[in-house]
């Protein structure tokens, strides 16, 4: 997950154009498979430890339930018991900015911090906290209500040392007052009576040790605009897509 290298520089594809990592690749395959077959790769035959109880094994398995937790995980000892694929589904949870989280909240040695916030971000605040949201987190992804762009939808992911954001387009209850078709999942999903589905979405998965979730909740919950903010309603925010010159 943390590896730099593209998919072309590790040797895994002969397409130099492919700029992808690794960790890029994985999370863009197990955003759509049904199924996970678990089986001792190389690395495991070089480290010696390939038994399935090993404790590299047993953290491996539960990083891919909280990286697909939609997915039925097997391994080479369990009975095999597939999962069902669901196109429709399957387009719906790797559309930008979709979160959806483990449905466990136990902590082991990886959990996921899910965090959502109704009104919108101060660009500024929120520039310099992503690096903290960034560090150590193996896959943070979802949604941003950003205060100077406040009618654009816009989606953060991070994989291992990557992070970037990206505009969608206007927020469905944009989009619906333009008649403009669009796709509602966020509106059915987190649709506020009064805001539609504007807001903040944010879920970082990594080591529990790394994603201690009061703290990025207060982190984030400093990022929002205050009272006195939200009725200054100031002409000009600093642009939303120079937070990436953050990172």
């Amino acid at each position: 997950m943390w590896d730099r290298h593209t998919l072309y520089e590790s040797g895994f594809t002969a397409m130099p154009e492919d700029d992808r990592t690794s960790g890029e690749f994985l999370i863009g395959e197990l955003g759509h498979v049904d199924s996970v077959m678990l089986f001792p790769g190389l690395s495991a035959g070089l480290s010696g430890e390939t038994r399935i109880d090993s404790a590299h094994w047993r953290a491996g398995t539960e990083l891919v339930g909280q990286l697909a937790p939609h997915a039925a995980v097997i391994g080479s000892a369990d009975k095999f018991t597939p999962g069902c694929y669901d196109h429709v589904e399957a387009i719906a949870r790797t559309r930008p900015g979709v979160v959806r989280r483990p449905p466990d909240d136990a902590t082991g040695t990886f959990s996921t911090v899910l965090h959502a916030l109704s009104k919108p971000l101060h660009p500024g605040r929120f520039r310099e906290a992503l690096p903290q949201l960034a560090a150590g987190t193996h896959w943070m992804r979802g949604r941003l209500w950003i205060a100077s762009a406040a009618n654009i939808r816009i989606t953060v992911q991070g994989i291992g040392p990557r992070v970037w954001l990206e505009s969608t387009g206007p927020w469905s209850v944009e989009a619906a007052a333009q008649a403009k078709p669009h796709t509602g999942v966020d509106m059915v999903l987190d649709g506020h009576a009064h805001h539609g589905d504007r807001g903040t979405v944010l879920a970082l998965t990594g080591r529990s040790e790394d994603v201690n979730a009061q703290e990025i909740r207060q982190l984030l919950d400093g990022c929002q605009l205050t009272e006195a903010e939200m009725e200054a309603q100031p002409a000009a925010w600093d642009d939303p897509f120079e937070l990436s010159k953050a990172l």
